[in-house]
């Protein structure tokens, strides 16, 4: 195991009025690296709700129809369960945090008295 000498520093936050500002800033943010994929995907969605537009009968000979609404259906509740699931571990975890730090804090209380 080699240790490279990385040059890696927390970036400073300003939180600006309100923290508005911090949340528009782009420094160590994920959106500049987000931003082509997502509008390549936006683009690629209406190019293909317009291409499946132009002919009447186009989804009918493809047979757009229940079955695609039960998998879709189907998607978005393992999804929403999913992301529920998740942020529940998520809350979970930053209360057990919580209670460890109020815990440590006690324990420092208590030693400190006993001094």
């Amino acid at each position: 195991f080699q240790v490279t000498s990385l040059t890696l520093a927390m970036i400073a936050y300003e939180p600006g009025n309100y923290g508005l500002t911090f949340a528009f800033t782009l420094h160590g943010s994920v959106f500049p690296k987000a931003v082509f994929p997502a509008f390549m995907s936006a683009v690629l969605a209406v190019v293909l709700h317009w291409v499946l537009r132009l002919e009447d009968d186009f989804l009918d000979r493809f047979g757009s129809g229940d079955a695609e609404a039960t998998v879709l259906g189907g998607f978005t509740f393992i999804l929403g369960f999913l992301v529920v699931f998740r942020s529940q571990q998520a809350y979970s975890r930053w209360w057990e945090g919580g209670t460890l730090l109020q815990q440590l804090r006690g324990e420092w209380f208590n030693a400190y008295s006993s001094l």
